[in-house]
């Protein structure tokens, strides 16, 4: 089956979704369930790193991760921007997106992509992609992040240097089983990768195997319903590391519940941008 018609049919599927959990729903509320979502806030969630994997000569730097935005009906451009400013107040050193940054269609997007790369963050602003950024057009949407000045990582390192140290990020593209994130992580990472961004969380199992001391992930909104003060226990019963943090060899992996949503409705699991500070554990 050629690629552009398998592209489609994931389309209609996702569309029909969109369809039976969003937008119906919705209308037949009277567009009282996108009210009361858009109502919602949207939190800084500050979290602490430490591993003696991390290279102490980048102790305390401030990453601020966002990912999830699903740009569309259930995020207007105004409520991601809110997000972005959010974590451009707290001045980090390098901002990542762990993608999923549109929901359906990449028209639009190069408002959002563009208040990303003018954070001006010192290290850069990274992105990688999400499962629902390949549904419309994954090339237009890369362009688009190219043009604002966002380094993309397709499966790609990137390197960047502070005070004459180096510090190398790789990013792989959306992969939904643990083997295929386990593909690509192998052939991407290595001794001297120090972060690793992934849309999918199932890369960490390898990437802590490798000892990357730091994986950011997204993808699971951690179920967006989640029990009071236990954010671990939620709907996102697919996957093994849903929300918060991990541990594993001395690796680690934050996974954000995301700015955006797809469907309206959080439960103890409120909409977030993250900013860790990442410290080596002597």
């Amino acid at each position: 089956m050629p690629r552009s018609t398998r592209k489609s049919a994931k389309f209609k599927r996702a569309k029909a979704r969109h369809l039976l959990f969003t937008a119906g729903p919705n209308k037949l509320s009277g567009g009282k369930l996108f009210k009361k979502h858009f109502d919602q806030s949207i939190s800084l969630h500050e979290v602490a790193v430490s591993t003696p994997l991390w290279p102490s000569e980048f102790d305390g730097i401030r990453v601020g991760h966002v990912s999830d935005f699903h740009l569309g009906d259930l995020m207007p451009i105004e409520r991601a921007k809110y997000a972005v400013d959010l974590l451009a107040k707290q001045e980090p050193d390098l901002v990542v997106c762990t993608g999923d940054v549109v929901d359906l269609h990449v028209e639009g997007a190069e408002e959002l992509l563009d208040s990303l790369a003018a954070i001006h963050a010192p290290l850069g602003t990274m992105l990688v992609l999400g499962n629902h950024d390949e549904l419309d057009c994954a090339t237009t949407l890369s362009s688009m992040a190219i043009n604002a000045g966002i380094t993309l990582l397709r499966d790609a390192t990137c390197s960047v240097q502070l005070g004459g140290n180096t510090l190398n990020v790789s990013g792989i593209d959306w992969a939904k089983s643990t083997k295929q994130c386990n593909q690509k992580v192998s052939r991407v990472c290595n001794k001297d990768t120090h972060i690793l961004l992934s849309h999918n969380p199932k890369a960490f199992d390898q990437a802590s195997s490798l000892q990357v001391p730091l994986t950011l992930s997204g993808h699971t909104h951690g179920g967006q319903m989640a029990f009071k003060k236990k954010r671990g226990a939620n709907l996102a019963v697919a996957h093994k590391y849903s929300a918060g943090q991990y541990e594993q060899n001395d690796s680690n992996l934050f996974v954000t519940v995301g700015v955006g949503a797809w469907f309206p409705l959080r439960v103890n699991c409120p909409a977030e941008v993250a900013l860790l500070t990442v410290q080596n554990k002597k």
